[in-house]
């Protein structure tokens, strides 16, 4: 009989009990329940773990068949259940139960880094080796996938580079490890050279790489990955690509493009709608991000986290605060989601740029769950924009005799500190900072031309065509000053003269990638910068004043969304 169901899965159990192992079809059926418990969607894995421990003398097949049922279940437990039937495995060979073989590693692996566990899966590792599975290219795959996700990359680049043969699998998990670990540009380096390996991509090939090149602004590799897509229908129609290439053109500043993706799709899941509306919503589309979540509803496509986090970011970055509270209040009562830290840090984050501070502290304070670091950092940068000097300084001592140990908040305090002229204060903060080995990350921005990524940090003076670079930045401020411009001073936040000021301010890492642009683009293409910080109000004045003067097209996506700057104005219509 065929079996869909446990309940035909206890049918044919109940069968082969009554016929007695005698029966010829015994194998075969005890095969069949065992296999359908085990892996189908409709399974039990309890149930097929109860039927391998009533017969412990089965052959490897069914102990790897449950290890492997384990791995790719997403509830933790059932991960540790997988290490304990290795280990039940590797105690008892002398009872008739198979010792594990290579087939028995990968899913052990597998489980290991599902869990964390780092020590044990190098313990693993080692007992591999003395197995003499070493060079095999499953388990091989699965060492540089669990090496990959504990961060040790470097140990995953070395079983990679020792690989004889490597497979799709093999470059994969290495790209997505890179991708994982903020490594994009590696991350398509090394897909260039699947590439010329003459590797057939898959779909989890080119999921990894897009999202390298929506975190890095490669568009011209995205691009690139696109077209080898279309090439390849069976990974085209696949929704998780199509999300990805979404995802990737919007990150890329060409909201036009990801449209297209879009409206190419022709069965559209949950993620496809929400990497859509999470796009236009980042490039201040607001509305028509709203307008595609209540398309979405008529379609009958449930929202989910996700989904209510991008809707929810549309509000905020257009001020909409009353609409705001009617997706947050809808979210339990109309689908049935259970609001999570990211929607109420939406909510806190829409109320405090839009300076209702207090408001935003008390719906702070009434939440669930503690707030994180980012939550109190988002409320306190508020009231130091709001010139809310008070309420920043004692949320600041309150969240920093919690213990935090994140660069970012010490650097907001000091900050803020400056800010009020309070240097000794700003000094304190600093000295604590070392104290615990915090280390500030550099601002950097990244620019793309002729298909190669160009990255700058503040004062860069290593690129190859740094004394044009300079050259061209006084050329920029000489004609800005014709047309009023100021450098905003109180953005530096140290205690130098005024001249000094200027030039840390001039030196910005995207002013540095702007003017690379202006270089290295022909009159009538579009500036990309990519930013990993905030926009200062210095450099958002200095891209809407450039964008006229020069008539370029400058898109500039920062740390929060993107500034569309043409003809002096920006998108986001000086609201960041």
């Amino acid at each position: 009989m065929e079996v869909t169901t446990m309940s035909e899965a206890l049918q044919l159990h109940a069968q082969i009990l009554k016929l007695g192992t005698s029966n010829n079809d015994a194998p075969r059926n005890f095969s069949k329940l065992f296999t359908f418990a085990a892996l189908s969607p409709s399974g039990d894995l309890n149930y097929a773990r109860l039927l391998l421990t009533s017969n412990p003398a089965l052959n490897s097949y069914y102990y790897n068949t449950m290890l492997r049922a384990y791995s790719l279940s997403s509830d933790p437990t059932h991960h540790f259940h997988a290490l304990s039937l290795f280990i039940f495995m590797l105690r008892r060979p002398t009872h008739g139960v198979p010792a594990p073989d290579n087939f028995t590693f990968p899913f052990v692996l597998k489980c290991c880094a599902r869990l964390k566990l780092a020590r044990q899966g190098k313990q693993l590792h080692g007992f591999i080796t003395k197995m003499g599975f070493g060079s095999d290219c499953y388990i091989m795959n699965a060492l540089i996938h669990m090496y990959s996700v504990f961060g040790d990359l470097g140990v995953a680049r070395e079983l990679f580079d020792r690989m004889p043969d490597r497979d799709v699998v093999s470059w994969t998990s290495l790209i997505d490890g890179l991708v994982d670990h903020d490594r994009p540009v590696e991350a398509i380096e090394l897909f260039g050279r699947m590439l010329e390996a003459g590797v057939e991509v898959n779909d989890a090939t080119v999921v990894s790489v897009l999202r390298a090149c929506a975190d890095s602004g490669a568009l011209s590799m995205g691009r690139k990955v696109h077209g080898i897509v279309k090439e390849k229908k069976r990974i085209e129609c696949k929704c998780n690509v199509s999300t990805a290439l979404i995802d990737m053109y919007a990150k890329s500043g060409c909201i036009e493009s990801a449209k297209k993706v879009f409206d190419g799709v022709v069965d559209k899941d949950v993620y496809v709608w929400t990497a859509m509306i999470s796009g236009l919503a980042s490039h201040g589309l607001c509305k028509e991000a709203i307008d595609l979540f209540l398309e979405m509803e008529t379609c009958n496509v449930k929202p989910d986290e996700r989904t209510m986090t991008a809707v929810l970011s549309a509000c905020r970055n257009a001020d909409l605060v009353r609409e705001a509270y009617m997706v947050f209040s809808d979210m339990k009562k109309r689908y049935g989601i259970e609001p999570t830290i990211q929607h109420f840090g939406c909510v806190v984050d829409l109320l405090a740029r839009a300076g209702c501070l207090k408001e935003a502290e008390d719906f702070m304070n009434a939440m669930p769950m503690k707030p994180d670091a980012v939550l109190w950092r988002t409320l306190i940068w508020a009231c130091k924009v709001h010139e809310d000097t008070e309420r920043a300084e004692r949320l600041m001592k309150q969240h920093l005799e919690m213990g935090v140990d994140d660069s970012g908040s010490y650097i907001l305090a000091s900050n803020v500190y400056a800010s009020v002229g309070k240097w000794s204060n700003k000094a304190e903060v600093r000295e604590l900072m070392n104290k615990k080995g915090l280390i500030k990350p550099p601002g950097s921005s990244r620019i793309e031309v002729d298909g190669a990524l160009h990255e700058f940090v503040m004062g860069d003076y290593n690129h190859p065509e740094a004394d044009n670079i300079f050259v061209k930045l006084d050329e920029m401020v000489d004609k800005l000053k014709k047309e009023g411009y100021n450098p905003k001073l109180s953005e530096v936040l140290l205690e130098i003269d005024d001249e000094e000021k200027a030039t840390q301010l001039l030196h910005h890492s995207e002013k540095l990638a702007l003017a690379y642009g202006l270089i290295r683009t022909s009159q009538g293409s579009k500036i990309r910068i990519v930013k990993n910080l905030r926009s200062c109000e210095d450099c958002h004045e200095f891209m809407k004043l450039i964008s006229k003067i020069y008539q370029r097209d400058i898109i500039v996506r920062d740390r929060i969304r993107f500034h569309h700057f043409k003809n002096g104005d920006c998108s986001c219509k000086d609201y960041w």
